[in-house]
């Protein structure tokens, strides 16, 4: 390694923080920069383990919320069973409106494990009556 003051002029990787590496300065966006538009979710897969990857991350983001409020409201001051029926009753609501993506993901999800699983079953049925799957009348 060169010293700092080297005659190449060039810094050495030691003398550089971690934060000003090239590659990090190139993707990481510029402070004043808008954040990018919120992304579509995936499409859903209808597998099943797509499915319960969704209902996983809506049934645990309902679950920490409830989580947080009755923290919250035990160090109000309020008793825990207490806590935890008004965090219960508050975060109904709330989630609909806090987790509209992970509901829509998780709409989609069903939707196309529902699609998936009746075309299962119109094949097995034409399958068992003798047609031949993929033949149209």
């Amino acid at each position: 390694m060169e010293p700092a003051g080297s005659p190449s002029g060039s810094p050495s990787p030691a003398d550089t923080p971690m934060s000003e590496s090239p590659a990090a300065a190139a993707e990481s966006p510029a402070p004043d920069a808008a954040p990018a538009p919120a992304a579509a979710p995936p499409a859903a897969s209808g597998s099943r383990g797509g499915l319960a990857l969704a209902v996983g991350a809506y049934v645990g983001a309902r679950v920490v919320l409830v989580a947080v409020i009755t923290g919250v409201l035990v160090l109000v001051g309020l008793p825990l069973l207490l806590a935890l029926i008004v965090a219960l009753i508050v975060a109904l609501p709330l989630s609909l409106i806090a987790f509209r993506p992970l509901r829509t993901r998780l709409n989609a999800e069903i939707e196309a494990a529902t699609a998936t699983r009746r075309a299962q079953r119109d094949r097995l049925r034409a399958e068992l009556r003798g047609d031949e799957v993929g033949e149209e009348p």
